[in-house]
């Protein structure tokens, strides 16, 4: 072979031995570079520490992880959500076979629960005594026997009306109307003092106006046996009732007329800013919480432009 290499012209033997020198290049990297890349790992150091992180996963107690994973939130504050902060209680004397869902609520009770007593009534169901009431589920044993003390049902045959006389003074005998007449033109009326005219006027501005002469009845302090006696020195002219604008008017007008509280003003409100314009009271008796005595009630109070 090496005679032959005479034999090559002179860029075929630089051609060949640029080859030579190519092929050991390779040859000699092929053993340099493993020994550079390759990270030999102690067999005994690898299984220690393999075994100390294996150790700590098996006396970590199971679940100990931070407070807020380990308990659920919504129940601890389900009772703060699903409770309703009812306005203070206004304790008064009440038939549970008459009242009305806004007088339950006044008294402390939750919408909810004043819903089932006019469903409970509705479907022919009656109050005979007191203790009866009691048969209502969903009020606190607490608050169920305050409300025991307030419950006034008439006998099924009641005794006769004791007649009350008042004082003979020079009060005329003329017909006042109701919704234009100023303190002192009550105070005409046989039977009505200062302190009368004066509730009587704060709760006609309240009401707007009134539409009937047994509303009278609904200011504090007026008992049927002086009902009977002042009805019949009033009148009323229903122009001067004042009606609440349905559709522009604010929650806080609303909850101020003395039918309405903050619930049922609420629900009408919410009622119009998801439905639009309501039309008219009829819109309003797809809120639950509107019973049909309660709508009657309102409805010459409201208008719908």
């Amino acid at each position: 072979m090496w005679k032959d290499w005479f034999f090559f012209s002179r860029s075929q033997q630089i051609g060949l031995i640029v080859l030579i020198v190519i092929i050991l290049a390779l040859l000699a990297a092929r053993m340099i570079l493993p020994s550079l890349t390759t990270h030999t790992v102690k067999k005994d150091n690898f299984e220690t520490e393999a075994n100390i992180f294996l150790d700590s996963l098996k006396s970590t107690p199971h679940g100990n992880y931070p407070q807020s994973y380990r308990y659920n939130n919504y129940a601890e504050n389900k009772h703060e959500w699903s409770s309703e902060k009812l306005p203070k209680p206004i304790l008064s004397r009440f038939n549970p076979n008459t009242a009305d869902s806004l007088q339950f609520v006044r008294l402390g009770i939750k919408p909810k629960i004043a819903s089932n007593i006019l469903k409970y009534r509705k479907k022919g169901g009656k109050f005979r005594k007191a203790e009866d009431f009691q048969k209502i589920w969903g009020i606190k044993e607490e608050q169920m026997q305050t409300l025991l003390r307030y419950i006034d049902i008439p006998a099924e045959t009641p005794p006769p009306i004791a007649t009350t006389t008042y004082n003979k003074t020079t009060k005329t005998e003329a017909i006042v109307e109701l919704n234009s007449a100023d303190t002192t033109q009550l105070k005409q009326v046989k039977g009505i003092g200062s302190g009368f005219a004066r509730r009587i006027a704060g709760y006609r501005k309240r009401l707007g106006g009134f539409v009937r002469i047994d509303q009278l009845r609904e200011v504090w302090g007026i008992t049927p046996e002086m009902y009977a006696t002042v009805a019949p020195h009033f009148s009323i002219d229903k122009k001067y009732v004042q009606t609440i604008n349905v559709n522009k008017a604010s929650l806080e007008r609303l909850k101020y007329h003395p039918y309405l509280n903050f619930y049922t003003a609420k629900a009408i409100y919410e009622l119009r800013l998801t439905k639009g314009t309501l039309k008219s009271i009829n819109d309003l008796k797809s809120v639950d919480i509107l019973d049909k005595d309660l709508i009657n009630k309102i409805e010459p109070y409201l208008s719908f432009q």
